[in-house]
């Protein structure tokens, strides 16, 4: 490899399907040594076959994330790159989703990621050298109906990024931002059934039903980007001697992302209404 493509240790979570697998399996066949960590273990045989390291992690539990560094550390003595992929999509109406339920939507896809980017960092500064890679979505810039809780994630975890890149440029340190659009995953489901059991019926019915059928025709049906265009993103990250600080790929990102940045909100609710009546 040339030097900026040189063999490089990274730890990815959410690596057992979608773009944590995609991209796992790209960066092995690129010769890294890639760490494929995620709550079912049973669904990463086909990496482990490849060459990937597997570990067992859920995000929320801080003994799985120490246990995971640690052996990464013990076995490697570094990790240069940490992509910080694992997150789900929690929709359904404000006031239909439990504040349990809420909670437990941060904790995957924020705090989780920054208790793994804590302990993962000390090493990073003493070497003056790492990536921080983190799975936003163009959900990070725009929002959708009944997704408020989904978009408080990935807005927060905007912001959060933004702040530590500052901190962390000091110690040569970077911090990247991928802003997927609409990938070909099982998100749909996910995302949709869900939804219509908090609410498929009362007051936002109509409005439940209607997005869950759009999104599962966007997402599972052939409507959206394959995931190894999000793959292609971050080995371009990894590679990159100073990577962008944010990355945009995936169908609708950029003319969503676009139109809610120039034509405000209330045209941007008008273009949303439309979509679902």
């Amino acid at each position: 490899m040339s030097n900026t493509m040189q063999s490089k240790v990274i730890l990815i979570t959410g690596a057992s399907s979608g773009i944590g697998k995609a991209t796992a399996e790209k960066l092995l066949a690129e010769g890294h040594i890639v760490y494929g960590a995620a709550r079912r273990v049973e669904q990463m045989g086909g990496l482990k076959e490849k060459g990937a390291h597997v570990l067992k992690m859920d995000v929320t539990n801080e003994q799985d994330l120490v246990d995971g560094v640690g052996r990464i550390m013990q076995e490697q003595g570094c990790i240069d790159v940490l992509f910080n992929n694992a997150g789900y999509g929690l929709y359904g109406a404000v006031e239909d989703i439990p504040l349990e339920d809420v909670r437990q939507q941060f904790e995957v896809n924020l705090f989780g990621l920054a208790r793994l980017t804590q302990l993962v960092l000390p090493s990073m500064r003493e070497r003056k050298r790492g990536k921080i890679i983190n799975t936003s979505s163009m959900g990070g810039r725009i929002y959708t109906p009944l997704g408020a809780w989904y978009h408080a994630t990935k807005h927060a975890l905007e912001g959060w990024s933004d702040c530590l890149r500052f901190e962390l440029s000091q110690f040569n340190i970077d911090v990247v931002v991928i802003e997927p659009g609409i990938i070909e995953t099982g998100f749909g489901d996910v995302l949709s059934a869900p939804m219509l059991e908090y609410s498929g019926e009362g007051p936002y019915g109509q409005m439940a039903e209607k997005i869950a059928e759009g999104t599962r025709k966007s997402y599972d049906s052939g409507g959206g980007s394959p995931a190894s265009v999000i793959a292609d993103v971050v080995s371009n990250a990894v590679a990159a001697r100073k990577p962008k600080t944010r990355y945009v790929a995936g169908k609708l990102a950029r003319p969503l992302m676009f139109m809610r940045k120039y034509f405000g909100d209330r045209i941007f609710d008008r273009i949303l209404a439309s979509q679902i009546g």
